[in-house]
């Protein structure tokens, strides 16, 4: 059988079916790429928009807060220190110092009541059962001897002269004496006391 020679109008179809969808895809992926680039040349100019606003709105902010802060600060502090310490310290100085004036007022009561120019003994140093006798004579008695609270006559002159009833004799027991002994306190209307141990041959004068 003869051979058949190929067609040659069907050997150019075949390339031009390749070559359209190639270069379909090329124009596609060109215009993929365009559109990426327009895209990147645009994003960089939103993005410097945003970025202007902080800088405007910044230095607002800054002038705001230097002006809040200051201002109280100064007012309070130096208002409050000054006033409350001269206050206190003077008037702790002008009361404290004249307290100690009353401290002698006890001293002339000595001499107030100082009726003779005796010798002194003082009460403490009296011994205790003439100090049972004083208890008895500032209660008024009642007295262990009939003779105590009789009339002391004053006749040695001893004692600061007198009118007659003015002194008082009364009796201070010794222990182990049969009688009254020879301790005697005498006291006088006007409250002063005298003590003898010897039977009125001398006297002191008591400092109560």
């Amino acid at each position: 059988m003869p051979q058949r020679s190929p067609n040659p109008r069907s050997s150019q179809k075949r390339p031009l079916s390749v070559a359209l969808p190639i270069l379909g895809v090329l124009l596609f992926a060109l215009l993929v790429w365009r559109g990426g680039l327009i895209r990147e040349a645009s994003g960089p100019q939103n993005d410097a928009q945003p970025q202007a606003s902080p800088a405007i709105a910044s230095p607002q902010a800054l002038q705001a807060e230097p002006t809040a802060e200051p201002t109280p600060e100064p007012t309070a502090a130096p208002a409050e220190e000054p006033t409350a310490e001269p206050t206190a310290e003077p008037t702790i100085e002008s009361t404290s110092e004249p307290s100690p004036q009353p401290s002698p007022t006890p001293a002339p009561t000595a001499t107030v009541a100082r009726a003779s120019d005796l010798p002194v003994i003082a009460y403490a140093d009296l011994p205790p059962e003439a100090h049972d006798t004083i208890a008895l004579i500032d209660a008024g008695g009642p007295f262990p001897f009939s003779k105590d609270g009789s009339t002391f006559q004053n006749r040695e002159g001893i004692l600061p002269d007198k009118p007659r009833g003015y002194y008082g004799e009364y009796t201070v027991i010794t222990p182990g004496s049969a009688d009254r002994g020879a301790r005697r306190i005498v006291a006088g209307e006007g409250g002063e006391m005298y003590y003898t141990d010897d039977h009125y041959a001398s006297f002191r004068e008591v400092m109560r």
